[in-house]
């Protein structure tokens, strides 16, 4: 199979035809992206050399050309000096290369039409992997997402009723327990009379500091 060919079947293929048959989706398009840059690299390659070999062929054309302009000149110089037989040979020279730079722009217009080809090709082929890289990514984001749907159900189906419902039991025992903790210590909680006249000297020992405070600042804008 040419490469254009391999390109061309690259550039129609179906992606989601070709995932659904897959038994690992996830490798199948790695391997698929990975084969699209193969073959734009070889195109890249391919496109280069076509037009260097465009370019070489013009350039032997142009060489020719101006080989049979070269003796067509000598040609004229020969019938002026009148040496016929001289002025022969170089035409017959000239015809020559005239037919060598028609032979040489004959390829390099067929070398042109196969480089833009190529051309096409390649930007054709710049544009599918492009699109082939988001679809992938997309693809795989929807497949690794079905697997972890899969697995939730899977776990889902695993917890049946039966732990939903000790799991409820077990959140009314803790919030039971709770509330029994917190009656239990606003019951505990008393103030004593040690506590109350503890408070009383710290409310006087404030009201003492206060007073100094006071005291001090009075003698100073004395």
């Amino acid at each position: 199979m040419s490469l254009l060919d391999r390109v061309s079947t690259l550039l129609r293929a179906n992606l989601n035809d070709l995932v659904e048959k897959a038994e690992d989706p996830e490798k199948l398009l790695k391997q698929i992206v990975l084969d699209m840059e193969n073959q734009l690299l070889q195109v890249k390659t391919q496109v280069a050399i076509a037009i260097a070999d465009e370019h070489l062929l013009a350039k032997k054309r142009a060489e020719h050309e101006q080989e049979a302009g070269e003796w067509r000149r000598k040609a004229e110089l020969a019938v002026q000096k009148k040496m016929d037989d001289l002025a022969r040979s170089a035409l017959e020279r000239a015809h020559s290369h005239e037919q060598l730079a028609a032979g040489f722009a004959s390829q390099a217009e067929d070398q042109k039409h196969e480089a833009d080809n190529l051309r096409q090709a390649l930007r054709k082929l710049e544009q599918k992997l492009s699109e082939t890289r988001a679809h992938c990514e997309m693809l795989v984001a929807e497949h690794r997402r079905a697997r972890v749907v899969g697995r939730a159900t899977v776990a889902r189906q695993a917890a049946g009723p039966n732990q939903d419902n000790a799991m409820d039991r077990m959140k009314s025992r803790v919030r039971q327990t709770a509330a029994e903790n917190a009656a239990t210590s606003e019951v505990m909680v008393t103030e004593t009379l040690e506590d109350k006249f503890k408070a009383l000297e710290n409310q006087d020992k404030v009201e003492l500091e206060l007073a100094e405070l006071k005291s001090r600042r009075e003698s100073r804008q004395g």
